[in-house]
């Protein structure tokens, strides 16, 4: 995810592609290292992995099919060391499992939507095409934005737009949500976003980029569970990794980053009881932080893709076994 996409759909260079290649490679420098990608996406982060470590296996997971068929196309030249899985990144577990695979050297996750999804009209995701209100990112499933905007009573659709979408206007936009539905049931994403443009006074409007930025944020995060997809993913995938095995987690959603900043500093921490005058063995961190709290892009990439402006990017690695 992160991918930046030209008009024909070729990827490009990923969110700090170089920042995570540098994190993720000294544990995936030996022969038969596991890199597990929960978000494979187009695979460029994966890419550039497996080229510089010519030893190391990849399992690439994502809920999107046509992802899938697509990286699995651009990691041709090493075909003999992927495999390609269907599924949410929280069952990371169960995939390695049914790979046979005890732990992994490395986990990647970079989270959100990607530029293909966003790209493609027909997906629903982006407010600046006409399109049905569709938001999946596993078509196989079947909620859709539609169902959320036209049968979610205005106090949810006020908390999901206030929670997920960090937008002020949150009631007023639910209420006209739901005056509008009344009439004719919303089903493409251009009503919606000049309803949610036209609930939100004007002067807010002229500040911040689109006004229904937020909404569709909101919708979409609501639409594919993606923060308790990543509440589960979070101990799972660390629970699989090796010793000296490192993950990186990409965030583009200050709820995101809070809860990859939670899950990775509480097992960085030391919790021998205060009382006592030594650690305890048991009780000394699991993890060793590699960032110094949320890296962030340079200018340069921020001017080259605008996506990648609102990545935060965590990582660390696993010290000892609990």
């Amino acid at each position: 995810m992160g991918d930046i996409a030209d008009e024909a759909g070729a990827a490009h260079v990923p969110v700090m592609l170089d920042r995570i290649v540098d994190l993720l490679s000294p544990a995936l420098s030996a022969p038969g290292a596991v890199l597990v990608d929960g978000t494979l996406g187009l695979g460029g982060h994966a890419h550039a992995l497996l080229a510089a470590n010519p030893g190391a296996r990849l399992v690439g997971i994502d809920r999107d099919t046509t992802a899938l068929d697509r990286s699995r196309r651009r990691l041709a030249a090493f075909a003999d060391r992927t495999e390609f899985v269907h599924a949410e990144y929280d069952a990371v577990p169960r995939v390695l499992d049914d790979l046979g695979i005890a732990e992994a050297q490395a986990v990647l996750l970079d989270l959100g939507v990607s530029s293909p999804q966003l790209d493609e009209a027909e997906r629903g995701f982006a407010y600046s095409y006409d399109a049905p209100l569709d938001m999946r990112m596993d078509r196989t499933q079947e909620r859709t934005a539609f169902d959320v905007v036209n049968t979610y009573p205005a106090a949810a659709l006020t908390r999901i737009l206030r929670e997920y979408g960090e937008e002020r206007f949150a009631g007023r936009i639910a209420q006209a949500i739901v005056r509008e539905r009344a009439a004719a049931p919303l089903d493409s994403t251009r009503r919606l976003a000049d309803l949610v443009r036209d609930a939100i006074p004007a002067a807010t409007r002229r500040t911040g980029g689109h006004p229904a930025k937020r909404a569709f944020q909101a919708l979409r995060i609501e639409v594919n569970a993606e923060l308790g997809i990543l509440e589960r993913t979070l101990p799972a995938a660390v629970d699989r990794l090796a010793v000296g095995g490192r993950i990186a987690v990409l965030s583009y959603h200050s709820l995101e980053d809070r809860m990859t900043k939670r899950a990775l500093a509480a097992l960085a921490t030391d919790t021998t009881p205060p009382d006592l005058p030594v650690p305890l063995p048991d009780r000394s961190p699991e993890l060793r932080l590699l960032t110094r709290g949320a890296e962030l892009p340079g200018d340069d990439e921020n001017e080259r893709n605008p996506r990648a402006a609102s990545a935060r990017l965590r990582a660390a690695e696993r010290v000892r076994r609990p």
